[in-house]
């Protein structure tokens, strides 16, 4: 890719999250031979509910996706030197920024508050004599074209007229063709297209405001506050899945087994929870977070960039957490494979000589996988408040990669301020809150869906 002065670099985390979407993927293909499951998907999916939050979600995983495209720019040649070998940068991009059309890179010298013209602090600055005065200072990208400050908000309605105009004709174009491929469909599809044209027309409208404004102001750094917002969503879907992915396979197989063999097997899983949930989870984590940096602070040539230290943290954390959460879940899914052993079915494959395997892949897990689909959805927005406590103390995600937790921390003391700095704990907790809820309505579809002791499940929402 040299000659397209890009050197493509895949980390970790990109891995792992295209290797889940092929998995996901191959999951829904294989849903078309089970019908039972295919009705409660379907049973999902009915609701406008189950469509607008599905669509949030997909939303957020999109934007996860294109931020996990990453690669490095090309370099141009010293001046006076002509060499053959291609230099890169160390600033590993992502396609996401690209798409973000430079909001990352537009920085001011401290914060700023939204839609401002002017720093938020005083600095030293020289008035028309070239003497030293201390006053609030231009912003470099914000409002340079205007001719007067009062023609600002004008302006806003003005930029922001032309922005949703484009937001609606590209959303057209995207429903539209939808539309024609899915208009005979039994599934209100319109709820998820209504969604879908709010938000491209958010989208469109944040990056071309961007040019000219910082919507959510800047930071004490001077990077836009909006971008940060954005740029923490990988962070926080990744987390969840991967830290709920790692966790699952831990408490299905120490859960079950424990339901089913019961005797010393039984003992032993609870003595391992028992114990697990005895010491503060907090506590338990941020030591092992804190061993893991070490062992990247005392190995530096193992990564060529600082992208792959923090994601080599980010990817420890993930595993951190999964480690260290399943306890909960195993005791569900223990108490409900002692229940499902009893029963009669069961009981017959025994006196029939079924073999163990074949028992708990055909009656045990089958009747467990509803509780492993509601846990897997509530326990992902468990772990995306969780990275924000971390990273609130101090253990969580490297300061150089995009996460909510980051700004909440930096909050802490703006906050104290006179007067306050709100906007960055207000992005951090607007993108946070839509993924946190969209996840947790789309699990309570999903329980009634797939509980059998649900009755018929939610009517249409």
């Amino acid at each position: 890719m040299a000659e397209f002065g890009m050197k493509p670099i895949v980390l970790w985390s990109d891995a792992l999250i295209y290797m889940l979407v092929v998995v996901l993927v191959v999951f829904f293909y294989r849903l078309r031979n089970d019908p039972q499951t295919r009705e409660r998907w379907g049973q999902v999916f009915s609701s406008r509910l189950g469509m607008v939050t599905f669509t949030v979600i997909m939303v957020y995983v999109g934007v996860a996706l294109l931020d996990s495209l990453h690669f490095r720019k090309a370099l141009p040649n010293p001046e006076g030197v002509d060499t053959t070998e291609i230099f890169y940068d160390n600033k590993v991009t992502s396609v996401l920024d690209v798409m973000l059309d430079g909001m990352g890179d537009r920085f001011e010298r401290t914060y700023s508050a939204p839609f401002a013209l002017k720093s938020f602090e005083k600095s030293n600055i020289p008035d028309a004599q070239g003497n030293m005065v201390r006053d609030y200072d231009f912003l470099t990208h914000a409002g340079g074209h205007l001719a007067s400050a009062d023609d600002k908000w004008l302006d806003v309605l003005r930029l922001s007229a032309i922005a949703i105009a484009w937001g609606l004709a590209g959303a057209a174009l995207i429903v539209g063709v939808q539309w024609f491929f899915l208009r005979g469909s039994i599934y209100p599809w319109y709820a998820s297209w209504a969604v879908q044209t709010g938000v491209i027309c958010f989208a469109v409208w944040l990056v071309y405001i961007s040019h000219f404004y910082h919507v959510l102001g800047t930071d004490q750094g001077g990077t836009d506050v909006a971008f940060q917002s954005i740029k923490g969503i990988r962070t926080g879907v990744l987390l969840g899945t991967l830290s709920t992915l790692v966790m699952l396979p831990i408490a299905v197989t120490l859960g079950v087994s424990a339901g089913y063999f019961k005797g010393w097997v039984d003992d032993v899983v609870q003595y391992l929870y028992t114990t697990l949930s005895s010491i503060p989870g907090i506590l338990l984590i941020a030591a092992s977070v804190l061993l893991f940096q070490v062992y990247i602070d005392l190995n530096p040539d193992f990564f060529s960039v600082g992208m792959e230290k923090a994601d080599a943290r980010f990817i420890a954390l993930c595993f951190i957490l999964g480690l260290t959460s399943w306890s909960s879940l195993c005791r569900l899914i223990r108490a409900e494979t002692l229940k499902i052993s009893q029963l009669g079915y069961v009981q017959a494959a025994h006196a029939f000589g079924v073999s163990h395997a074949r028992i708990l892949g055909r009656h045990i897990l089958p009747n467990v996988v509803h509780i492993i689909l509601i846990t897997f959805v509530l326990d992902f927005s468990a772990l995306v408040l969780a990275e924000a406590v971390l990273s609130y103390i101090g253990v969580g995600i490297d300061p150089s990669m995009g996460s909510w937790g980051n700004m909440i921390n930096g909050a802490r003391s703006e906050l104290s301020r006179e007067p306050a700095v709100w906007w960055t704990l207000t992005g951090a907790f607007f993108f946070m809150f839509m993924l946190v809820l969209a996840a947790n309505l789309f699990a309570d579809l999903v329980r009634d869906a797939f509980d059998p002791r649900s009755a018929s499940g939610r009517s249409e929402a």
